[in-house]
């Protein structure tokens, strides 16, 4: 809802807005092996890490099982790219102690902007990320691309 909002600003006013989609790399692994306690416990140091490094202004939220959703208002597409960027480093330099050893992490990224387009929405801007996130995963993980 809070998207739709943010999305109908920017063509209002014709703003740039970028968004990131992203997930955990091989994540069912933390879950099968350290158990869906842990694989929580990931969950919520990974919003805290990303909520941290974003700007105030971009929401972030879960979307799906494990991924993650980050709306950057007023943000071009290199802006996102830039962000996505900081976060895959960020993320990849994260440890996760747990009962049953340290956990590291790495994210594949997709990034998306609003286009000119009419008929451009959330709905599209997300189908965009998650189609460039698939990349990133066909491109080895770890990576960004947009």
């Amino acid at each position: 809802l809070m998207g739709e909002k943010e999305v109908g600003r920017a063509r209002r006013y014709q703003r740039p807005l970028a968004l990131i989609l992203f997930d955990i790399d091989h994540f069912k692994d933390v879950n099968d092996s350290h158990g869906h306690l842990i694989g929580d416990h990931v969950l919520q140091v990974l919003t805290k890490l990303v909520t941290r490094t974003t700007r105030a202004t971009d929401i972030v939220c879960r979307y799906g099982g494990e991924e993650f959703i980050v709306l950057m208002p007023e943000a071009s597409r290199e802006e996102g790219l830039a962000m996505a960027e900081r976060l895959r480093q960020e993320i990849s330099r994260m440890t996760v102690v747990t009962a049953g050893g340290t956990l590291s992490l790495t994210v594949s990224l997709g990034v998306a902007a609003l286009g000119p387009e009419e008929d451009d929405n959330l709905e599209s801007l997300i189908a965009r990320a998650d189609r460039a996130m698939y990349q990133a995963k066909a491109a080895g993980r770890n990576t960004v691309r947009g």
